[in-house]
């Protein structure tokens, strides 16, 4: 009998490693800043079967790197096969806010992210080869950095988010690199008033980008995201927002990116 257990739930788990997301550390390409970069990328267990699927890419915050997220969210991996999407994550530097610098040409992630990385995606991978199959997410300055390029590149991404998101930067002049990628702001306050996310709502096509923000209440940035919602609302442009018990750290992550994620999936099977 103990034989027939041992053998059974070998046998289960072995089913279990059949029917799981596949998780692979890639080397990508930027030839604007001549380098390699790598990215994690996590398919569903179907691939093999499916001809093209969704894209969410899927960005870290200050001081994290491409493997954040399934190092520090635990299950994440799980929400690719959950709704049979491709998940992409990327690597943005220590501090690149996902800009491309005025100040430092070696920092050109707007492009790499928006371009190069999708366009390297798209030639590797059984991907929906547009917008209406890309969506694009991430925390702290990931959650700047998707909407940012989101709202800069509507007809790259169809959906976007951000999770406890610097959506306006203005607050922190000092803080987080954002200096070494625009200039000081006391020297340079136009480069600032342009690259923050709340200035950036005139660039948004009338019902064209769907989006979601999610920030907790104990969260430093909570002010800047409510301002944004606040914003939203009086120029009357429809988003999702969510405003959850929360701090800034990875216990609130690990859970606003199941709802990030079941915003996108309705988004895809709207289209």
């Amino acid at each position: 009998m103990k034989t027939f257990l041992s053998g059974l739930i070998f046998l289960l788990g072995f089913q279990y490693q059949l029917h799981a997301a596949i998780t692979d550390t890639v080397e990508t390409r930027s030839n604007i800043m001549n380098k390699n970069i790598k990215a994690v990328v996590i398919k569903p267990d179907n691939y093999a079967a499916a001809k093209a699927l969704p894209v969410v890419y899927l960005l870290h915050g200050y001081s994290g790197n491409y493997a954040d997220w399934v190092k520090k969210a635990t299950g994440v991996e799980k929400l690719a096969d959950t709704y049979n999407i491709i998940i992409v994550c990327p690597d943005g530097n220590f501090g690149s806010w996902y800009w491309d610098s005025p100040v430092d040409s070696s920092f050109r992630y707007e492009t790499y992210i928006a371009t190069e990385l999708v366009s390297w995606i798209d030639s590797k991978y059984k991907t929906i080869k547009d917008r209406k199959g890309r969506a694009i997410t991430g925390l702290s300055m990931g959650g700047h950095g998707a909407l940012y390029l989101a709202f800069k590149h509507q007809d790259v991404f169809g959906a976007a988010g951000s999770m406890s998101g610097g959506v306006d930067i203005r607050p922190f002049p000092n803080n987080w690199d954002m200096a070494k990628r625009l200039g000081p702001y006391a020297q340079y306050p136009d480069r600032w008033e342009k690259n923050t996310v709340i200035n950036m709502l005139h660039l948004l096509t009338p019902a064209s980008l769907s989006f979601i923000i999610d920030c907790g209440s104990s969260d430093f940035f909570y002010e800047v995201n409510e301002n944004l919602h606040k914003e939203l609302l009086y120029r009357n442009i429809p988003h999702d927002y969510i405003v959850r018990p929360g701090a800034h750290n990875w216990a609130y992550w690990t859970n606003a990116v199941q709802y990030q994620m079941l915003f996108m999936h309705n988004y895809f099977i709207s289209k």
